[in-house]
């Protein structure tokens, strides 16, 4: 089963949005990533290379005698004024040390070890025990301050560029379905308004015919053009819905639920009748809801009208209502799983088969998030399909 919540409606122009930001995204994020990882490398580099050039000068000037000379007496390793040193074997284990932190790579002159600067100096000849001599000193953080305020200020502009770009690109990416949609948007304007005028006249010439009077063949006629006239009635409801829904005064009232369901069901029992399907209802009396009777209309019609449009010959619907519940149940072909997130979007369509515009469950799902109603899809490939609605 799949709840959908009324409130969330997804659509293509959505979903290809959706992606399109979240690759651009990703891809942003390594991009500053790497720039990120480049500019600190660069900065640390930096200053490492300032710190060497101070300690390789206090090695050559002064201390560098001092070691020679612990190196020749054997006595305790001299102290420097400017640093902590040490003095490592071919092994790099110490001989002797004043550091807080020894350093990590040997191979390197100098190198960043947690918050110690280490700078490694190679003496001695083969026959000599000591091999390395290391100077430390804290590294004080000044150049990584620094460096977080130079992103910050680069990056701040850096993201107002990116954001920039994004926006236009996002532009030119939707350009191509907007301007589809507002084709197909336009097609079925001017179709709903070629419409309403002839379907009005056959509908109301359809009801004014005495079907008894006429023999069996002659009325099996009536009965196509009746059904295909309700038909077209509905997809121009729909349509015109649809597309002025937003300009029609909506008039919020208290309706007998249980009494409009049964009249929607006896208003589609002529297309029922044509494929066989019988109809079984479960209606508790006296059940109310608060809403607009032409919405409800088409969120009834649009179930209904599916229901039978999916269903198989000799086929069944079944009507449940409860205070707060409705369900309509069929048997028909069903809905494939990895489909049935998709229904209530505007022009899909789960099965191919069957025509349509693929608006019918997008409208009933627009209603449903004006009213707050959750709906309830529960389908089964060649089994049936049932949609519940709680209000």
């Amino acid at each position: 089963m799949l709840a959908l919540n009324a409130m969330v409606i997804s659509s293509p122009e959505f979903k290809s949005l959706r992606a399109f930001i979240a690759l651009y995204t990703l891809m942003w994020i390594f991009i500053l990533g790497l720039l990120a990882s480049i500019y600190y490398e660069s900065e640390k580099e930096k200053m490492l290379a300032e710190h060497r050039l101070s300690m390789q000068l206090v090695n050559e000037t002064h201390y560098i005698n001092m070691f020679y000379h612990y190196i020749d007496s054997g006595d305790e390793l001299p102290r420097s004024l400017a640093y902590r040193t040490a003095v490592f074997d071919d092994n790099k284990k110490a001989l002797a040390s004043y550091l807080k932190e020894e350093p990590r790579d040997f191979t390197r002159y100098i190198s960043l070890d947690g918050d110690y600067i280490h700078f490694i100096v190679r003496v001695g000849t083969n026959d000599m025990k000591v091999k390395y001599l290391v100077y430390e000193t804290e590294d004080n953080r000044l150049w990584w301050k620094a460096m977080l305020k130079n992103m910050l200020l680069y990056g701040t502009f850096l993201f107002l560029f990116i954001t920039f770009i994004g926006f236009n690109l996002v532009k030119i990416f939707l350009r191509p379905m907007k301007e589809a949609l507002d084709l197909l948007d336009n097609f079925i304007k001017d179709t709903t308004h070629e419409l309403n005028t002839p379907v009005s006249v056959i509908v109301a010439n359809i009801e004014g015919i005495n079907l008894e009077n006429l023999q069996d063949k002659e009325a099996k006629k009536i009965r196509r053009v009746d059904i295909a006239a309700r038909t077209i009635s509905n997809i121009y409801n729909d349509l015109t819905y649809l597309i002025l829904h937003n300009d029609v005064v909506v008039k919020d009232e208290k309706i007998d639920l249980s009494r409009f369901v049964c009249e929607r069901v006896d208003y589609f029992k002529v297309t029922m009748n044509q494929k066989k399907i019988s109809f079984v209802k479960e209606i508790t009396e006296d059940v109310f809801i608060f809403i607009d009777k032409n919405k409800l209309s088409r969120l009834i019609d649009n179930l209904i009208s599916n229901a039978i449009k999916y269903n198989k010959i000799n086929g069944e619907i079944r009507v449940e209502l409860q205070e707060g519940y409705l369900k309509i149940s069929d048997t028909g072909i069903g809905i494939p799983k990895d489909k049935i997130d998709m229904i209530f979007q505007r022009y899909q369509r789960a099965n191919s088969v069957v025509g349509g515009f693929g608006i019918g469950l997008h409208i009933v799902a627009m209603i449903c998030k004006d009213y707050h109603i959750d709906i309830e899809v529960d389908s089964q490939i060649n089994q049936g399909t049932s949609i519940s609605l709680r209000f």
